[in-house]
């Protein structure tokens, strides 16, 4: 018996596994009838296999041997037969015929030779992630031969973090019958850098759709990678850098978007006097001033040092960059690097001094106009060095920084005027005053934010009263400050003619209606929905009188009481002209605090206003050694310092006039009374020690007391109060003012008023619910003055 059949007259594994790979097989008998019809048989002639045995080999060939399809026609196909015998005896025939599928596919030698020489690197792996086969690629990226792997779990092969999640990948594919890709940048063993790797999983299936096994293709996709990433390094840069309107902050955010996914550092050193707001010269000739915009921390006080290097443009290849346009690729040593990032507390300690590090140097420059210079830096051991595409990425990312970098430098700028202009158009230190103490506090907007319009002042008024204003012009910067500026003016020049409170605030809003109004001019600017609160203190009746426009109300805190709002009607902001203010009456005890503040005080992202107010009458309302710790308190307590909105917070402690600083008599509307009435003030500038004021006095109570019998009506009173100065007021019933002017020579009178003018400091008239009140006021200390 031969090898080709067993003992029984089948075929052996052997041979159908060799018929199997030419092509069509089949068997016969001795008679040549067939016994065994293989599928490509079937696929060759046409017959299935039910009809196809018992057939003749006669009903398959023409009587010249050439093939006969089952439809008839013939067709070319080699036929080799083969004798079966069993001792030496002919029991069937073997029929292979060859279709020339082998012209059309490779055989398994060019199979296998694709497999392994097949650029991409290539591996098989069974469920449980063995190596079954490894082509060349993979072998050179493992550092393994495929002889070394085969039959050995992955981890095994090539311990790593990498490979152990690849192994776990491997089991998923092979049990969910689902590709995987993944991505990862990583350094192989047959590697001498990290690259950017694509990998797919997929299922290897046999003819019954069963997983056998799991096929892994590893591609390098360094280059689409890098591509990418500096895509989404530009990307990134536009949503991040210049979201702070600062020069430090804008350098910061430059580094945060290249270190480290671009760069492993990054040093940015701008011109000195970018930091102040002003422009470096049209060409940068001599040592340049340099100051590095992202200073590294002081190891000292943890805080950053911030120092200024006077840099020759030609001193070194690295400074020669300030002059030149476009961004540089060179090779630094260690020394370099200290001398530019001088950090040697970061990844820069531990570099090698032997070695030349990749370095870009880029210019900044903006309005044609060289700011500074820009370095980036790759470790020699960190990674690939950069290359000319990334000089290209270098100097987009720049372009754009220099653009937020001179936007922040106008805004510094803009910021230091407005600021200025803010703090020359307010009071400086505290005013001194007879009637109250006060201590004010202005603080700008946080980092970032522009000076706002918030102001608050302290005025002087007749009769040893005293007004107090806080306010806040709608937006930021100079034209906020201006209009600050005009209304702070505004309101002074209306509180000098003695208008009370509500009727101020009437006035002042008339004025920024009808600047709006002009369409010529805007004479108040940002002042349409701006807040004021007008309070005004009279010391001798120890009362407030108070009015608001769209302005929080003050905070009262009585001797030994507790801090509470005032109930105050608060109207509409200044320039909408819709509805009238009111004025409230607060009698407040010598002693007592007030607290005038604008809105930003009680702005807070965590804390209503209600609970802001609460927390400000719990400060206000502890013992206090001074107005000024006092004032101090409720900043640390209330204010922080990254707020978007200016605070103004004016305190006033009052102090009353004590009944020996007022002498008060009530008139009758006869002229005989004047002669009494002089009298009486002799006799009460005896008592305080005011002799020598006696002959001024006595001519401004008889002209004022004359006046008021003559032309006025009843009730009069006059009243003589003893303060920094003299004052002598005189009240009637009536509503109408004198006006001084000049007597012509033979006029009998109109010489009264005059007198009074030239004897005294100033004079003039506040009108009463009930009438009006004139006015004059002398200087204590002052020998009388002899007039012409």
């Amino acid at each position: 018996m031969t090898e080709d059949t067993t003992a029984s007259g089948r075929l052996s594994p052997k041979v159908l596994a060799a018929a199997r790979s030419v092509g069509a097989v089949l068997a016969t008998d001795g008679r040549g009838a067939v016994t065994h019809w293989s599928a490509g048989a079937q696929a060759l002639w046409g017959w299935s296999r039910q009809e196809a045995i018992g057939l003749e080999l006669a009903d398959l060939y023409t009587a010249d041997g050439v093939a006969r399809h089952k439809d008839g026609h013939t067709f070319d196909a080699p036929t080799q037969i083969t004798a079966l015998t069993v001792e030496d005896q002919r029991v069937g025939f073997l029929v292979t015929a060859d279709d020339g599928a082998e012209e059309q596919a490779p055989d398994n030698a060019l199979m296998s030779s694709l497999f392994d020489q097949f650029p991409l690197a290539l591996s098989i792996t069974d469920g449980e992630a063995r190596v079954l086969r490894h082509n060349e690629a993979m072998c050179r990226l493992t550092g393994l031969s495929e002889e070394d792997v085969r039959g050995r779990l992955t981890t095994e092969a090539v311990p790593g973090v990498v490979t152990a999640e690849d192994a776990r990948r491997v089991r998923r594919v092979a049990a969910t019958g689902e590709p995987e890709t993944t991505e990862r940048f990583v350094k192989l063993p047959g590697e001498t850098k990290a690259h950017a790797w694509a990998a797919d999983f997929f299922p290897l299936r046999d003819s019954d759709g069963r997983v056998r096994a799991v096929g892994c293709a590893a591609y390098d996709y360094s280059q689409q990678y890098g591509s990418r990433e500096r895509l989404a390094l530009m990307s990134e840069a536009r949503t991040r850098i210049g979201a702070s309107l600062d020069v430090t902050g804008t350098a910061q955010e430059v580094v945060k978007v290249a270190v480290p996914r671009f760069a492993d550092a990054v040093s940015i050193h701008l011109c000195e006097v970018i930091f102040h707001g002003d422009l470096p010269a049209p060409v940068l000739s001599g040592p340049v001033a340099l100051r590095r915009a992202d200073p590294p921390p002081d190891q000292a006080g943890g805080k950053p040092a911030a120092s200024v290097e006077a840099v020759d443009p030609e001193s070194s290849r690295v400074a020669r960059c300030l002059a030149a346009d476009r961004a540089e690729l060179l090779r630094v040593g260690a020394s370099e690097i200290d001398h530019w990032f001088g950090d040697t507390s970061g990844p820069a300690a531990d570099l090698s001094r032997d070695e030349s590090h990749s370095l870009i140097a880029v210019p900044i420059r903006a309005r044609g106009l060289t700011l500074g210079l820009a370095l980036f830096l790759r470790y020699a051991s960190a990674g690939e060095p950069f290359s000319a595409d990334d000089l290209t990425v270098t100097e987009d990312l720049i372009a754009r920084a220099a653009i937020c970098l001179d936007n922040a430098r106008q805004f510094t700028r803009e910021h230091g005027i407005a600021e200025a202009l803010q703090r020359t158009l307010l009071p400086h230190g505290s005013t001194s005053h007879s009637a109250v103490e006060t201590t004010a506090r202005y603080l700008p907007a946080g980092p970032g934010a522009e000076v706002g319009g918030d102001w608050f002042d302290v005025i002087p008024l007749p009769g040893a009263r005293v007004g107090l204003v806080v306010g806040d012009v709608v937006g930021h910067g100079i034209t906020a400050s201006a209009a600050m500026g005009q209304l702070r003016t505004a309101v002074r020049t209306l509180a000098d003619i003695e208008l009370p409170p509500d009727e101020l605030l009437t006035h002042l809003d008339d004025v920024v209606t009808h600047a709006t109004n002009e369409t010529c001019t805007d004479e108040l600017p940002g002042a349409v929905g701006a807040t004021c609160l007008y309070v005004v203190y009279d010391p001798v009746a120890g009362v407030c009188s108070m009015a608001a426009a769209g302005h929080p109300p003050p905070v009262l805190v009585r001797p030994g009481g507790k801090a509470e709002v005032v109930d105050l009607a608060v109207g509409p902001p200044l320039g909408l002209g819709s509805l009238p203010f009111e004025a409230t009456e607060v009698a407040v005890p010598d002693g007592s605090v007030l607290a005038l503040f604008t809105d930003g005080l009680m702005e807070s992202r965590d804390q209503d206003v209600d609970a802001r107010l609460d927390e400000l009458k719990a400060v206000l309302g502890r013992p206090s050694a001074s107005l000024e710790s006092m004032c101090d308190a409720v900043l640390d307590t209330l204010h922080s310092c990254s707020t978007s909105d200016d605070v103004a917070l004016l305190m006033a402690r009052t102090r009353g006039l004590d009944n020996g600083q007022v002498a008060e008599w009530e008139l009758n509307s006869d002229p005989a009374v004047v002669a009494g009435t002089r009298r009486q003030v002799d006799d009460q500038l005896s008592a305080w020690g005011l002799e020598e004021a006696t002959f001024t006095t006595e001519l401004v109570v008889s002209e004022l007391v004359t006046n008021a019998i003559r032309y006025g009506s009843g009730p009069i009173r006059l009243r003589l109060v003893k303060d920094r100065s003299l004052i002598c007021e005189v009240s009637d019933g009536s509503t109408t003012a004198p006006h001084l002017r000049r007597a012509r020579l033979h006029d009998e009178g109109g010489r009264g008023l005059f007198l009074v003018a030239r004897l005294t400091e100033r004079w003039g008239t506040r009108y009463t619910p009930t009438g009006k009140i004139i006015w004059a006021e002398q200087a204590l200390g002052a020998r009388e003055r002899a007039w012409e």
